[in-house]
């Protein structure tokens, strides 16, 4: 354990480096702190094990990567990258579908490891060590693929909400639609929700492939658009626990939906009158309770209501206090925006985009680290810095790419080399070289 977490600071300081560089140039000063995490593989020069000739590899620390939807591997190692991403504006937003902020798309971690092993522990791992850097970097969405979603809750999905993250989360054709309860209420893809939700609203997802998910028909988008009123509303935001309070959706001094059910068992006192609704105004009429949808009882319920003991603990006390990991191992589905959602598409696909961004510059021409030729050396250990040093230099090419696209040339700030034991960038001699060495 002590070796390597001795590698893997190692690797850190390669790599957090040229963050260090940037955040002094300026270049996470639009950032709102998305960040994107994938593994993607790092093919080994060794041939792999073979089992008809029934020989070992010499790269006894490689295995097979598998790439989501491909059924061929990649023998050699998996790369853990986390990329400073970009989300877009929510729907509605004048900007309507161009990103937030503008940041070069930089490697914010890495961690090298056998394919398969550690992937969410490895995640954690790149971002504590971005939060150790000490630069108060602002913490925001963290968006990843199935492969987390389907790591343990203590593997991932807690320590990231620890750590302030938003989960942006996708899930596999059998984990969508209701994946299961609490205090009565229905789980419907990542989101708490009423228990008398219509069903086709919370079944809308339910079996459907990654191919339908990409390409909903209008009515399945109208459908996850009409689940909105039914989720719980956010009563109080996370405290230094991260517990949150959630509320029933028929409750509060502005409810989304009417229930017969919460009117029973919560009584209001009558006003004095019908309240006067001024039709030209689109609020006031919107905030009617006839605008508003109607929670479905069943016929049997309401021609004999049951005990209070017989209903959902959310019907009989609406304000329900979710701790983290009251959802046992449900809590690896939750996440802060709806499933589907404007939002939530305004968040994942361009992070996810951000994410295929930095693995095909990591495996361009100009550095490759897919190509083997580059990295003969044997072991994880010498794998890793190797790589690290490969990321270091994309990060150097990105950030010097970004100011020349942009115009916004790097300040003219001279550090002292006792202000941190960073490498200190020479200053260039008019051919653009830094002097040799005296």
């Amino acid at each position: 354990m002590r070796r390597r977490a001795v590698l893997q600071e190692i690797s850190d300081r390669l790599v957090l480096v040229t963050i260090r560089l940037a955040h002094r140039r300026g270049a996470f000063k639009g950032w709102l702190g998305d960040i994107g995490v994938d593994t993607t593989s790092v093919p080994a020069w060794h041939h792999p094990p073979s089992d008809r000739r029934d020989l070992a590899s010499v790269e006894t620390t490689a295995g097979w990567h598998f790439s989501g939807g491909s059924d061929e591997g990649v023998f050699g190692h998996s790369a853990t990258l986390l990329v400073a991403a970009s989300r877009r504006h929510p729907a509605g937003h004048p900007r309507q579908g161009q990103r937030v902020g503008r940041n070069p798309q930089l490697a914010l971690g890495l961690v090298l490891d056998a394919p398969g092993r550690r992937i969410g522990p490895n995640a954690i791992q790149a971002l504590d060590a971005l939060a150790l850097l000490g630069l108060r970097l602002p913490v925001g969405l963290l968006a990843a693929d199935r492969a987390y979603t389907d790591q343990k809750p203590a593997h991932f999905a807690l320590p990231a909400r620890r750590l302030g993250y938003q989960l942006v989360l996708d899930y596999k054709q059998d984990q969508r639609g209701i994946q299961g309860t609490h205090h009565g209420a229905l789980l419907v893809d990542s989101t708490l929700a009423c228990p008398a939700m219509p069903e086709p609203l919370a079944t809308v997802t339910t079996g459907l492939n990654d191919r339908h998910v990409r390409d909903l028909d209008d009515q399945q988008t109208s459908r996850i658009a009409a689940r909105e009123p039914y989720f719980l509303k956010l009563k109080q935001s996370p405290d230094p626990r991260g517990a949150i309070r959630l509320q029933c959706p028929a409750a509060g001094p502005s409810p989304s939906v009417t229930c017969p059910r919460f009117a029973r068992l919560h009584s209001t006192p009558a006003t004095s009158g019908p309240a006067v609704i001024d039709l030209t105004n689109a609020r006031s009429t919107a905030a009617h309770p006839s605008a508003k949808p109607a929670v479905q009882i069943s016929p049997a319920e309401r021609l004999r209501s049951p005990a209070p003991s017989e209903l959902p603990r959310i019907c009989r006390k609406p304000t329900v206090t979710l701790h983290p990991g009251d959802l046992g191992k449900l809590d690896k589905f939750r996440q802060g925006r709806h499933y589907l959602s404007p939002a939530w598409h305004d968040a994942y696909r361009p992070v996810r985009a951000n994410n295929e961004g930095l693995n095909g510059r990591a495996k361009g021409h100009r550095i490759d680290i897919s190509e083997p030729k580059k990295r003969l050396a044997h072991g994880r250990t010498a794998q890793t810095i190797l790589v690290a040093l490969m990321i270091c230099m994309i990060n150097l090419q990105i950030l010097d790419d970004w100011h020349r696209t942009t115009g916004e040339q790097p300040p003219e700030t001279n550090y002292p080399a006792e202000d941190s034991g960073d490498l200190i960038p020479a200053a260039a001699t008019p051919n653009g070289r830094p002097p040799p060495p005296r």
